[in-house]
């Protein structure tokens, strides 16, 4: 400081004041909360036959993931709007605690309706998990920079699709662990990462301050929970209960009633909306939001579709199916990166989202064409083509809608991107497998007759004609294990309708993704911000306070107080100005650590 006690600042790193490394230790924290909630739904899905059976309760599996998708669902912009009027951290650390404590009730469970209340908790934590984590990215990096390091969360879902089904399949097919059946210990193995995501949320993330004038949209929350449950609902259950029948007619209804409720709640609220509708206003929100549910449709869509194929048809167990999606998870992986790392440089995005739509589009209509006696490489190769679509098309849609927003909504707006994704992944999911199973008992039919008169068919028949009455006795979709034990010749037909029943799925598919292309052509190229949200903020602010100042002159602060700052994990702007002798607004003070850092870990060095 000189004698006329001016403090003397270095100037503010790249990304809000942030260092490269500095970003990476938070976004490592970032990733333990995401891998929970990624690796979760995974490993369940590998594990659950062996749930049900310990559980007396094989024909009530379908809750288990119901119950998780509509809480984690329904939550999500919940968790984003509050996280804009009260701080991201507060909200990411409880997401974590509720998931830790579901996890803990889920190993517990004594039967399936249990395990799917507990599973509904585990659904209260995942909804924050899966969007804060973006929105925290948001604050503390621009969107230009901000696609090089989201790579890294779908890195981080691409490990957990390939980890989960390995870990479950392993712990579920363990009689005993430590006294306990092993299933169970796939929801405790989340107890210890919880934890240390805890721990280091905690230590790298500073708390924030309440924005408390805002208002929370109760009835808005009431409304979107009455329109999405019922739709998720049936969209889970309606190829059980029947499309047109009286139950799902019902959810149609209700679900109707409670968005044109939303809506009405919506205006009525303005700006403190759960999704302020001034938002669709905006090009890139409103295509944005289209967009993500489309990708979301093909890829919960195929991510359902293709391992029933690798494992009923090609013959894998759930772990080596897991296994055997590597060339799509890789396809996430180096698409993500090479867009971010081209986005980072161009600042442009708009041509991502039209590639990877068209890759999508063009994997699907492959796969349509893929049958039992297709040589596993040309469906890795179609695998490795869909995943590079999907790398380009997920992030640069997050980053768009969250560009074409003002600060005080990035919480809003990742929140959004991250509840129109999994709605679409619901619808495609319940499209993809009603289609499938609707269609397999015909083909699977047809495939039988085109068999008769086969040599090596018919001399299997005479040989062991019980095989052939339990394959066409029907029911044999809801157990195919008995595929590997029967004469090969007997099922090859199976196999054949089964792959054919998928043509239909994979091709409504494509359709769907024809006019996600036509939209992404359509997509507004909005120029993205060279700074955070935090920096933007700032600026606000201090545009504000200047025309404050001009208006009524300066305002001074009492002796020995100073402005509050906005951090990373806020969700509000600094207000009035820095006192005398203070850092002036967006840098910070000599020997401080940036916004969005822990002092101590800043000056310690160990925030890296």
């Amino acid at each position: 400081m000189s004698a006329a006690g001016v403090t003397t600042t270095e100037a503010a790193p790249p990304a809000g004041g942030l260092s490269h490394r500095q970003i990476m230790t938070i976004v490592t924290a970032l990733l333990l909360g995401t891998f929970l909630a990624a690796l979760d739904q995974t490993v369940v899905t590998t594990a659950i036959r062996s749930i049900g059976d310990d559980l007396h309760g094989l024909s009530a599996q379908a809750w288990v993931t119901t119950a998780f998708l509509i809480t984690s669902t329904i939550t999500t912009p919940l968790y984003g709007k509050l996280s804009d009027i009260y701080g991201r951290k507060p909200l990411f650390m409880l997401a974590i605690a509720i998931f830790i404590v579901g996890s803990v009730l889920c190993g517990l469970a004594s039967n399936m309706y249990v395990l799917a209340g507990f599973r509904a908790l585990q659904g209260l934590g995942a909804g924050g998990l899966f969007s804060l984590a973006m929105s925290i990215m948001a604050d503390i990096v621009s969107p230009q920079q901000r696609p090089r390091y989201m790579a890294y969360f779908l890195a981080t879902f691409a490990t957990s699709s390939v980890a989960g089904p390995v870990i479950g399949g392993f712990l579920s097919g363990r009689d005993s662990v430590l006294g306990l059946a092993g299933w169970r210990w796939i929801f405790w193995i989340n107890v210890p990462i919880g934890l240390i995501a805890l721990v280091v949320v905690n230590r790298v993330l500073r708390a924030g301050r309440s924005r408390g004038t805002a208002r929370i949209d109760w009835w808005g929350t009431v409304a979107i929970m009455a329109a999405v449950v019922p739709l998720l609902l049936v969209a889970e259950r309606g190829r059980e209960w029947g499309w047109g029948s009286t139950v799902s007619i019902l959810c149609y209804v209700i679900g109707v009633l409670g968005l044109a409720a939303f809506v009405v709640a919506e205006r009525r609220m303005g700006d403190d909306a759960l999704i302020p509708l001034r938002l669709f206003r905006t090009g890139a929100f409103s295509m944005g939001s289209i967009l993500s549910i489309i990708v979301g449709v093909g890829m919960f869509g195929a991510l359902a579709t293709i391992p029933l194929y690798l494992q009923i048809v090609q013959g894998a167990s759930p772990t080596e199916a897991g296994l055997l999606l590597l060339p799509l998870m890789g396809g996430v992986l180096v698409a993500s990166m090479t867009s971010g790392r081209l986005i980072a440089r161009s600042g442009r995005y708009r041509l991502f989202p039209i590639i990877g739509t068209a890759f999508m589009l063009v994997a699907l209509v492959a796969l349509s064409f893929v049958g039992a006696d297709t040589p596993l490489w040309r469906t890795n190769l179609t695998m490795l083509l869909f995943g590079l679509g999907l790398g380009q098309s997920m992030q640069t849609l997050v980053v768009a809608m969250q560009n074409c927003v003002a600060p005080r909504d990035i919480g809003v707006a990742t929140a959004s991107a991250t509840f129109f994704r999994q709605i679409g992944g619901t619808l495609g999911t319940a499209v993809f497998l009603s289609l499938l199973f609707g269609a397999a008992p015909g083909r699977i039919t047809d495939a039988y007759q085109a068999a008769r008169g086969n040599a090596a068919f018919d001399a299997a028949v005479a040989a062991h004609p019980d095989q052939l009455r339990q394959v066409t006795s029907g029911g044999t979709l809801d157990d195919t294990g008995f595929l590997q034990e029967i004469e090969k010749a007997i099922a090859h037909p199976f196999m054949i309708g089964f792959s054919d029943a998928m043509d239909l799925a994979f091709l409504v598919g494509a359709g769907v993704l024809v006019l996600g292309l036509i939209l992404a052509l359509l997509l507004p190229e909005v120029p993205l911000r060279t700074v955070s949200g935090l920096e933007a903020a700032r600026a606000e602010a201090a545009a504000a306070t200047s025309t404050a100042e001009r208006a009524t002159g300066p305002a001074t602060a009492p002796a020995g107080e100073t402005s509050p700052t906005r951090d990373l994990s806020t969700g509000t702007a600094p207000t009035g100005t820095a006192p005398a002798g203070t850092a002036p607004a967006g840098t910070a003070p000599a020997g401080t650590a940036p916004a969005g850092i822990a002092p101590a870990e800043a000056q310690a060095g160990t925030v890296s």
